[in-house]
């Protein structure tokens, strides 16, 4: 009798948990390659107001990335090289702070020497729309608004030179 108890105790755990289980998406998944970029407006780290909408027609980065995440460190100084090389081609970078405090990524955009707009994401909703894991994740939106690629984990030089290849064109 044991054994059949068992039994039933575990197909009635695994119907509640199917019942319990979210839906699976059913239509496209979005914020990927070739998707036009999800709306990313709000606050920045100055208080100004910001929309990525206002960047069309520039190539863009938007970076998603925290004071607290090593990775993130390291990139900064890439972009801020890029931005430097390439402004006058129109290339643009936002970065978004994800799951971070204000004041701790305020200080480090500034000690890090951050001259582009990073809007603050206080209940998490851009990087839910924009399907973000885990600081740093990056994406590399073309003129016409659309991502041409995304970079879940740190941006080498040698990365970040790929993708503004495609983007600045």
């Amino acid at each position: 009798m044991g054994r059949v108890a068992a039994l039933i105790l575990l197909v009635v755990v695994v119907l509640l948990a199917a019942a319990c289980a979210p839906p699976a998406p059913t239509g496209p998944v979005g914020a990927g390659p070739g998707d036009p970029a999800p709306r990313l407006a709000g606050t920045t780290l100055d208080g100004a107001a910001i929309d990525l909408a206002s960047l069309r027609g520039h190539p863009v980065v938007v970076n998603f990335w925290a004071s607290w995440c090593v990775p993130c460190r390291a990139e900064f100084p890439l972009f801020k090289d890029a931005l430097a090389a390439d402004g006058g081609a129109g290339l643009a970078i936002v970065g978004a702070v994800f799951n971070d405090d204000a004041d701790n990524a305020r200080r480090f955009a500034a000690s890090a020497g951050a001259t582009w707009p990073s809007v603050t994401d206080p209940d998490a909703s851009l990087a839910r729309a924009w399907r973000v894991v885990a600081p740093p994740q990056t994406y590399f939106i073309g003129r016409d608004g659309t991502i041409a690629s995304r970079q879940i984990g740190e941006v080498t030089k040698a990365d970040l030179d790929r993708q503004l290849a495609v983007i600045l064109r």
